[in-house]
């Protein structure tokens, strides 16, 4: 099979101006997102471009990539030839397999994998294949939405919609912090954590470094965010535990190990990178030790009960055998 194959749009030319009416199911949805069911196998990268340009229009205006469509706008999409993208490249076979393989459920309205460390949960920022892309590219005749995310090092469920109905409920869900989906993760702590239960309250800000990298700390200026943490095994002089968070925050977890002076091990950003290597050489962990284990929540105004499951990465398995 060839690329061109392999894609929605003809080889030859561009695509012609489309002006496309946004169904009344696709209320609420961010114009990027609409933009990419649009635009099947375009990079995210490309889809922001167009917005910025102005190319793209809601009802002949100019809009932002995050605005919130409603049913019967119109909007503009201009001439797209995806072939002439040097980026969108398909996925390698290799790692469509590998994901493939990632996948712990799926049902009528929701697929679920169990990303892999070091695949981040969208492209963009140089990176071409996200978990959404390669799934798309996986599943071509399915309208696939992204959920929610996990940061590019942490493994675990990533829960994809198949519907636009379970997207928003899920979202909602999400949305409401404390209850709503029920969050359990897997972390090895550096340091013996002296409590056997803690929870951490501490607002978190996000900021940014030079560069645009995303950097996020305690402040009281921050957004309310809720970890505990439960010790589950004292190994090697460090803590294997299971977190459960009432809040979602960017890099949640891993800040608030750090503020209890515990950080996650491995955690190349909010971590000591002295203990890192000492890791590294004593045990092989490479990797960030965190693990989205389960799930809970239940669709259909709680009618549809959902639990999910994803096993610890056998790399994390292998590095807590060593620590014994």
């Amino acid at each position: 099979m060839t690329d061109s194959d392999q894609r929605n749009t003809p080889p030859a030319a561009k695509t012609s101006v489309r002006m496309i009416k946004v169904p009344e199911d696709r209320a609420g949805q961010r114009l990027d997102n609409f933009l990419l069911g649009q635009l099947k196998g375009a990079p995210r990268s490309l889809v922001y471009k167009l917005v910025r340009s102005g190319q793209v229009r809601v009802n002949g205006g100019r809009a932002k990539a995050d605005r919130k469509l409603e049913g019967g706008e119109e909007v503009r999409i201009p001439p797209v030839n995806l072939n002439e993208v040097g980026e969108n490249a398909p996925p390698p076979a290799s790692f469509l397999e590998r994901m493939e393989q990632a996948i712990v459920f799926e049902d009528a309205k929701l697929l679920v994998i169990n990303k892999p460390s070091g695949v981040a949960s969208h492209g963009g920022s140089g990176i071409s294949h996200g978990a959404i892309e390669t799934m798309r590219a996986l599943r071509p005749n399915q309208n696939l939405e992204l959920v929610h995310r996990l940061d590019r090092d942490t493994s675990g469920l990533l829960i994809l919609a198949k519907k636009r109905s379970a997207l928003t409920e899920l979202q909602a869900l999400m949305r409401e912090d404390r209850g709503g989906i029920q969050k359990r993760y897997l972390t090895l702590l550096v340091g013996r954590m002296p409590d056997g239960v803690m929870s951490v309250d501490a607002p978190l800000h996000v900021g940014l470094r030079q560069g645009g990298e995303r950097h996020v700390q305690v402040n009281p200026s921050g957004k309310a965010s809720l970890s505990h943490f439960r010790v589950l095994e004292r190994r090697g002089g460090h803590s294997y535990c299971e977190v459960r968070i009432e809040t979602g925050r960017t890099h949640q977890i891993r800040v608030h190990a750090q503020h209890i002076g515990h950080a996650v091990a491995a955690d190349d950003k909010y971590g000591d990178p002295a203990v890192n290597k000492r890791l590294r050489e004593q045990i092989g962990l490479k990797r960030l030790f965190l693990h989205a284990a389960s799930l809970e929540f239940a669709l259909d105004a709680g009618k549809t009960p959902y639990v999910l499951n994803a096993p610890l990465a056998p790399e994390l398995v292998e590095a807590l055998d060593r620590l014994a």
